[in-house]
């Protein structure tokens, strides 16, 4: 913590733009970083989750594309919190491309066992 404390006091002396340009780097250094959102091997086939469930972000997403609004998630999910949400709208933003694939690989998975259940092919 130590470390922490040196860089807010050194924060503190620092103009705008050095403020700016320490931000850049730091964002530059976490990568594709999203707090609160993980994606663990072998957890919900490795797809992104919110942290501490096994809730993934495209099963959110799909609820919200389907009208679900965050208060009935929060409701439906109890142990998530709107900050939880505001992380997982975050990830889906940056990353449209791989929800929407999951979205559309779990959706056919879902019609595939359905057709099995009922006796198709």
């Amino acid at each position: 913590m130590d470390r922490v404390h040196e860089a807010e006091r050194l924060i503190a002396t620092m103009s705008r733009a050095e403020k700016a340009q320490v931000l850049k780097l730091v964002v530059q250094e976490l990568g594709d970083a999203f707090p609160g959102i993980e994606s663990v091997p072998g957890v919900c086939g490795g797809e992104p989750c919110i942290v501490r469930t096994r809730i993934p972000v495209w099963l959110l997403e799909q609820a919200r594309r389907l009208g679900t609004s965050e208060a009935e998630i929060l409701r439906s999910y109890p142990t998530l919190r709107a900050e939880d949400l505001a992380n997982a709208w975050a990830y889906v933003r940056a990353h449209r491309d791989e929800i929407e694939r999951q979205i559309q690989e779990n959706e056919t998975a879902r019609s595939r066992r359905s057709r099995t259940f009922q006796g198709g092919s």
